[in-house]
């Protein structure tokens, strides 16, 4: 993977050298009982943070899915007074259930200071292997938006899967599934409980849904 800024990316954006370039704010989440690995693009900025962790944004609806599908309570995680999430009970779901969490980009610059993946210029990528190498178990990599599978689909020259549906990719001389997910974002038009049913049907692909 290159880790810097290409030629076309920089012709795209006046001024490339002057902007600010943001590092990736959290450390991954790897619980070493890790089936699998998801992975968004990059963190909105900090001022659209409800708690200082992956999927911080309140209006986005990664944690409502995820207790909507394992706990049957969209709301569980949701801490709906405070306008936050309960991040002491999502990272104990997470290690219990065997979910690893990162971005496919460790550096950005955003070229109109929003939080959308179209404004975001990678300048590092994440080292997937690095990462893969810290979770043995890990049988799936899921893209949560469609930067994401950009990214990963650029990276290791794979082909691009289908919404809801799985490529095979070899990272590292490990042969996973690469799935492909609809973006939590409300940008993204579709109800949540949709937008679930993905999630759940790829959970139950790879074990960790009954």
């Amino acid at each position: 993977m290159s880790d810097s800024i290409s030629s076309a990316e920089k012709t795209n954006v006046p001024d490339m050298e002057s902007r600010v370039v943001e590092r990736h704010p959290f450390i991954p989440f790897l619980p070493p009982n890790a089936k699998v690995l998801m992975l968004g693009s990059f963190p909105p900025q900090p001022k659209r943070w409800a708690m200082d962790f992956f999927y911080p944004n309140y209006t986005n609806d990664m944690w409502r899915i995820m207790g909507h599908i394992f706990k049957h309570d969209a709301d569980c995680f949701v801490d709906k007074p405070n306008k936050c999430y309960r991040e002491e009970a999502l990272r104990q779901f997470l290690e219990e259930t065997g979910i690893a969490l990162f971005d496919t980009a460790m550096a950005v610059i955003r070229t109109t200071g929003t939080a959308s993946d179209k404004d975001l210029v990678i300048v590092e990528p994440t080292d997937l292997s690095l990462l893969l190498s810290q979770i043995p178990q890990c049988k799936a990599v899921v893209a949560t938006g469609q930067k994401a599978a950009e990214n990963i689909c650029a990276a290791y020259q794979c082909e691009m899967p289908a919404i809801g549906s799985f490529t095979p990719i070899q990272i590292a001389g490990k042969m996973l599934r690469f799935y492909r997910m609809p973006s939590t974002s409300r940008a993204y038009p579709l109800k949540m409980e949709r937008k679930a049913e993905p999630y759940a049907r790829m959970m139950r692909e790879i074990g960790l849904l009954g």
